[in-house]
């Protein structure tokens, strides 16, 4: 057998990829891990605003476009652990009303094929691998739990606690965000860590984030049977005469130190694409052969359609209170998840952000006028909105040879808006809206001045561009995530996603890859 054979090849190591590695790694089974990006470097830039907010350091350099033809910076990060680098690890469960048809505004936001008691055992088997730390019992929306968190939830600091209470006078019910952290060392580390405060967008020094690298990833890569193999950009997928299997993966690997690439074929039992729901639609697309003129595991022509990012948005609510908060994200509300009185369409999901620094608003200082950067920063509470958007055929992602295209149409704006709305007038009511304004350190580039609402280029809840079920005209993998095409190709990432929910999908795609790694377990052995 050739030195470059495995067992199981899994092509990116984020949420997906590197739970599934972990899972796996415990069978003495031979796997070969790749990753396009080098491990993250731990640095001070780490916790340096302007590097995060206003440079690519830590976000890749790509240009994507738009249907018309407009350059996209999409907010992605190429390093080991992928996006959970630069994540807030806010890590909620879907609602088991998410699994079911439902009628939103724009349209029917689609059953899965499984249902929420499927996932619910490994939701709990992900909150302990990731340490989310949260408290049952306050979510109105809250789904069927076997379990209570293992980790108690991060506490509220006086500021947030009383704005918290001052929320549950006014009838609202909010609750302690489920946040994956890893409290020995944020603590041990506190003093330090005040420059990035919850790691909500910044790369986390101390290892203290839950993120997929320090979870994942480090506690297999020293095992024998397990070859991690970074700056390993995957070119194409060849598959066998029949066009049923893999038969290789051909990879672009860079010397790290001449900087130099060799062309290398690794071949496997398995493969496992974990790239992100655009990437993994993008290489399956661009290994298009005669088996498969569409792409690969494209029969249904329904790899890359059906993307999804929510549709979200950010403000800050400046009040005459200081704000001297250092974690701030351990507050939201699901009180309009399902709409409220006289508006019977879902709404969508409300909780904190990290706490903004005068440092990141400096880079767009036109948008607080006539407030300082330095007065917002101080007095003010950041909010993160999301509202479901629904999968579209229409919406899907393309190629036209190197470019990656995102043609896509936003939808169900009507309750964004409407949540907006509310939740400015909620503000404005318990003294937190003096002011109101986006919260434009996200995506600013010179040039461009954004509302609080993310463009196109945030892309980090990418989902849906390779749905699962068990009809093959109608989706592209099957229950276990296998493409229907082909018997020894799997996708472990967001692209498996029927509809979208409105919370952050990574508890989802860690408890999928769980799942998906006990099939592979039985199916190896």
């Amino acid at each position: 057998m050739s030195t470059n054979h495995y067992d199981l090849i899994i092509i990116g190591t984020g949420a997906g990829g590197g739970t599934l590695a972990y899972r796996l790694a415990q069978s003495g089974k031979k796997i070969l891990i790749l990753d396009r990006g080098p491990f993250l470097p731990r640095e001070k830039d780490n916790w340096n605003t302007k590097v995060v907010f206003n440079s690519d350091r830590y976000h890749n350099p790509e240009v994507w476009y738009d249907k018309d033809g407009k350059e996209l910076h999409p907010g992605m990060s190429y390093f080991v652990g992928g996006n959970t680098k630069v994540y807030g690890a806010a890590l909620f469960r879907l609602r088991e009303k998410d699994f079911e048809a439902y009628q939103h505004k724009d349209g029917l936001s689609p059953a899965w094929p499984l249902k929420y008691r499927d996932f619910e055992p490994y939701y709990v088997q992900a909150e302990k691998l990731y340490q989310v730390h949260g408290k049952s019992g306050e979510d109105p929306t809250e789904p069927f739990r076997s379990e209570e968190f293992f980790y108690p939830a991060v506490s509220h600091e006086p500021r947030i606690q009383e704005v918290s209470d001052t929320l549950k006078e006014k009838g609202l019910r909010p609750y302690h965000t489920p946040v994956g952290i890893r409290l020995n060392e944020a603590h041990m580390y506190l003093s330090q860590c005040i420059r990035c405060s919850t790691c909500d967008g910044y790369p986390c020094l101390v290892h203290a984030k839950s993120d997929a690298e320090v979870s994942t990833v480090r506690p297999v890569i020293g095992q024998d049977n397990v070859t991690l193999l970074t700056e390993a950009k995957v070119l194409k997928l060849h598959t066998s005469d029949s066009g049923r299997e893999i038969s290789s993966v051909e990879v672009a690997v860079s010397d790290p130190d001449s900087g130099e690439t060799q062309i290398q074929h690794f071949s496997g039992d398995m493969v496992a694409l974990a790239c992100g729901a655009v990437n993994s639609s993008v290489l399956m697309l661009r290994s298009a052969n005669k088996q498969h003129p569409r792409g690969l595991a494209n029969s249904s022509d329904l790899v890359g359609r059906n993307f999804m990012k929510h549709v979200l948005g950010s403000i800050i609510g400046v009040s005459k209170k200081p704000n001297s908060t250092i974690f701030q994200k351990t507050l939201s509300i699901n009180d309009f998840y399902w709409g409220e009185a006289g508006y019977d369409y879902p709404m969508g999901q409300i909780q904190t952000l990290g706490k903004v620094s005068k440092e990141a608003l400096e880079g767009n200082p036109e948008a607080y006028a006539p407030l300082t950067p330095e007065e917002v920063a101080s007095h003010s509470i950041d909010w993160w909105l999301t509202t479901e958007d629904l999968p579209d055929p229409n919406n899907r992602v393309r190629v036209d040879g190197d470019k990656i295209i995102l043609d896509y149409t936003e939808n169900n704006n009507e309750p964004y808006d409407r949540l907006e709305k509310r939740w400015i007038e909620i503000l404005k009511s318990i003294e937190c809206g003096q002011a109101i304004m986006p919260n434009c350190s996200y995506f600013t580039e010179a040039g461009k001045t954004y509302t609080g609402k993310l463009p196109l280029d945030g892309v980090g809840h990418q989902v849906g561009t390779c749905r699962f079920g068990e009809d093959p005209t109608t989706s592209v993998l099957d229950l276990n995530c296998r493409t229907h095409d082909l018997d020894n190709l799997y996708v472990v990432d967001g692209s498996f996603f029927c509809s979208s929910g409105a919370v952050n999908p990574t508890l989802t795609i860690i408890a999928n890859a769980l799942r998906v790694g006990d099939h592979l377990l039985e199916r190896m052995n």
